[in-house]
């Protein structure tokens, strides 16, 4: 055996978190503190009265393990009896109620740390649970369900993010089997008059399902009905739509992009409109290759209308269907499918685009329209920017290279195409602040040359201002960076990415609430965003003396970072300076050990190169917490 294999463990893991959490801290940020402190202290006591341990409490999180499931599910319902008796004595607009998953699964120990899925998909299934419920997965159910006395409720196979299959889940339903045993048995002992009663109650029931079949078939409602309270996210005050992948229904795989593109662009020009919320690319993209339902979708990313189609091309032909669903109704509001020749693909992409936001009665003034159908005639250009964007967003060195020349095929191919001009600007900037440069200097010239290109083709592109504050940035012109990020969002008012890059270019200028609001903004705007959007505003967090927030996201960062989702160093670097922050000197040291592991020449000297903060004096306190915890001068 190994001498380094890792003690591996079957446990049952309770997930935890407070439902409206965000909502609460903005009513009143203090009060919501204290009573989760408090209440997460109720939990933790009884977690120790079932024999269970407290593993992590990020934020208003709580995970917790334990070595019986019994234990576990008899926990969580003590659990939420406590909370929901607490909650009798608070208004109703302050109730904190607690989502709570369980799954038993195998985990890895680390000392006092746990990881692996069997912690995944508790967390997964805790979005499943109303406010004060209990959900658990199948390999809990499989072990409680003939030795307690609750009630359950399948909810039937979820695909979960991050998970390969799909995860039984059932709601725990408090009233106990016994009780439903007895009532089937007074139904056995009732009288000749009972039992008339009950025919006429039959009879009307019939009349009442017919009346419904009449006049409900020739409008049929789905059964799959999100529901508004299970929503992971409050719905917008404005038409909030996710645009799921097309299905490629071609033989050939390889015309996989070409139904991925037709997606990308119904987002983009959506996510032009102010008068719309439109979910980012990254997230509704998560659900390619499965099989979800609209429910399931619309609940977790909080929308109330879902977008879904298919594409089929055979030579120079094309079928596309696709279908507009309101997900809190389960209405159909149109659908339809189109047979055209290729050529007319992107006047169909437009097509659909203006049926969707006739049908939402979203109304576009003459600007907003013009941003709306700009594209390029040319297919071939059209193909190597979708291809070259896949691989832009893996964000490596030899990805980005490949992507640069999609980008510069595209632009041959038509030079008039802002987009085209302005990916490949992207890239030489990315080879610039990153390092993967020989040159970076000369990187950042033909950065700056090529944005101009793409400006003077077309000065309403969300993503060139964007281009042009992380380039004024990089020279530390920070009132102009923040101007062109501004400029950005207000021509791509759904634009998560821009939000995000805006919000670094506040925390370097020092403004740092706006950073936080500009941050949770793009999160909402892709609620599956990348590793990396944990790093903005984890920055911002602690610059702005937000400790205990900055210590929640930074623990999530460095989770996900661990998961190969990103590079470790910068997590830990932020975790250091946060536990400094909380005067926890020791932990802040571990994490720079961690830090020279990664890099054991890592000093000062070159921490100090890579702040970009305006005001010298965050350039000194960023510094000072990396000297407290331990970083060599």
């Amino acid at each position: 055996m190994p001498l380094d294999r890792r003690k591996r463990k079957l446990s049952a893991i309770l997930s935890a978190d407070v439902k409206g959490y965000s909502r609460l801290m903005g009513e009143d940020e203090l009060a919501t503190v204290d009573t989760l402190k408090e209440y997460r202290g109720v939990l933790a006591t009884h977690i120790n009265q079932y024999n269970g341990r407290v593993v992590d409490s990020p934020g208003d999180n709580l995970l917790a393990q334990f070595s019986s499931v019994v234990d576990a599910v008899e926990c969580a319902v003590t659990i939420q009896g406590d909370i929901s008796a607490r909650n009798t004595a608070v208004s109703e607009n302050r109730k904190m109620e607690f989502r709570i998953g369980i799954n038993l699964g195998d985990v890895i120990e680390d000392g006092e740390r746990i990881y692996g899925d069997g912690i995944n998909i508790s967390a997964r299934i805790e979005g499943k649970a109303e406010g004060g419920g209990i959900c658990i997965s199948g390999t809990a159910y499989d072990q409680v369900k003939n030795k307690l006395d609750l009630g359950f409720e399948f909810l039937g196979k979820q695909i979960v993010k991050n998970i390969t299959d799909p995860v039984r889940v059932y709601r725990i339903r408090p009233e106990s089997k016994t009780s439903v045993e007895a009532l089937g048995q007074k139904r056995k002992k009732l009288g000749p008059w009972q039992k008339a009663v009950l025919s006429g109650v039959s009879i009307l029931i019939i009349i009442v399902v017919a009346w419904v079949i009449l006049n409900f078939y020739l409008h049929p409602i789905s059964k799959d009905v999100a529901s508004v309270e299970n929503m992971v996210f409050p719905l917008p005050d404005k038409p909030s739509i996710a645009v799921l992948p097309f299905v490629n229904m071609s033989r050939d795989q390889d015309q996989e992009y070409f139904a991925d593109g037709i997606s990308e662009n119904i987002i983009s020009a959506l996510s032009h409109i102010p008068q719309m919320f439109v979910i980012a690319r990254n997230s509704t993209f998560t659900y390619k290759g499965k099989p979800v339902k609209v429910q399931q979708v619309s609940e977790e990313l909080g929308v109330q209308y879902v977008l879904e189609g298919s594409i089929q091309r055979s030579g120079d032909k094309i079928r596309v269907t696709a279908q507009l669903i309101d997900a809190t109704t389960g209405h159909h509001l149109w659908a339809e499918r189109y047979d055209r020749e290729l050529k007319d693909i992107f006047a169909l992409q437009d097509e659909i685009t203006l049926k969707i936001l006739t049908a939402l009665q979203v109304e576009l003034t003459e600007g907003e329209q013009a941003r709306l159908w700009g594209t390029t005639d040319n297919l071939e250009a059209w193909g190597n920017v979708i291809k070259g964007s896949a691989l832009f967003e893996q964000f490596t060195k030899q990805s980005n290279l490949r992507a640069q020349q999609f980008f510069e095929r595209a632009a041959k191919l038509d030079p008039n195409w802002d987009i085209a001009w302005t990916m490949l600007a992207w890239t030489h900037w990315a080879e610039a602040s990153i390092g993967w440069s020989a040159a970076p200097a000369e990187s950042i010239k033909q950065a700056i040359e090529i944005a101009k290109k793409a400006a003077a083709i077309n000065d309403t592109l969300p993503e060139v201002h964007s281009l042009w504050s992380n380039i004024y940035l990089a020279q530390g012109e920070y009132d102009k960076a923040i101007s062109a990020g501004e400029k950005a969002i207000s021509l791509g008012p759904n634009n998560a990415l821009c939000h995000v890059l805006l919000a670094h270019t506040m925390t370097s200028a020092g403004r740092f609430e706006e950073a936080i609001e500009l941050a949770e903004k793009a999160i909402r705007l892709s609620p599956y965003y990348s590793a990396w959007y944990l790093m903005m505003i984890d920055d911002a967090y602690r610059m702005a003396g937000h400790y205990e927030e900055a210590l929640a996201i930074g623990k999530q960062h460095l989770d996900r970072c661990l998961k190969g989702e990103c590079e470790p160093f910068t997590a830990h670097m932020g975790l250091s300076a946060t536990y400094v922050g909380l005067g926890r000197i020791e932990e802040a040291r571990s994490h720079i050990t961690e830090v020279l592991k990664i890099m054991p020449d890592f000093s000062l000297v070159r921490a100090r190169k890579m702040i970009s903060f305006k005001d010298p004096a965050h350039v000194e306190r960023a510094l000072d917490a990396l000297r407290q915890a331990g970083l060599p001068e």
